[in-house]
């Protein structure tokens, strides 16, 4: 079987063995592959850089389009909390909290193509 990993907003394929003889012709095919994207460290700002305080904000590490919004403005998160799915090539990619945070504003709505790199939710 295949299994595609996101980490530090890189994709990996992996290959793996699940013990079962002719397990590929026995089980349906997978449409979508749930993932959970974890935090990647944050970028120093620079001079140049007109978004302010990245720990203000959470930015897409992968290019889809946004699957849906789990948060809204004023809500509470914690580490770990799911803020915005965003789907690439029929793999929804969760963007979590990387620490307790209030909502300021989500910047994208469902259905928007998004960039890597793309703020996608601002924290207060």
């Amino acid at each position: 079987m295949k299994l595609q990993i996101v980490i530090g907003g890189k994709v990996y394929e992996v290959e793996y063995d699940t013990g079962e003889e002719d397990s590929a012709a026995s089980s349906p095919a997978i449409e979508r592959v749930q993932s959970i994207v974890l935090p990647t460290p944050l970028r120093p700002v620079t001079a140049g850089t007109t978004e302010g305080d990245e720990s203000k904000l959470c930015r897409t590490p992968v290019a889809g389009i946004v699957a849906r919004i789990r948060v809204e403005p004023g809500q509470s998160v914690q580490a770990g909390d799911i803020l915005v799915v965003v789907e690439a090539m029929k793999m929804e990619n969760n963007l979590a909290a990387a620490g307790p945070a209030k909502i300021k504003c989500a910047r994208v709505k469902v259905g928007d193509p998004v960039k890597a790199g793309q703020v996608v939710v601002e924290f207060e």
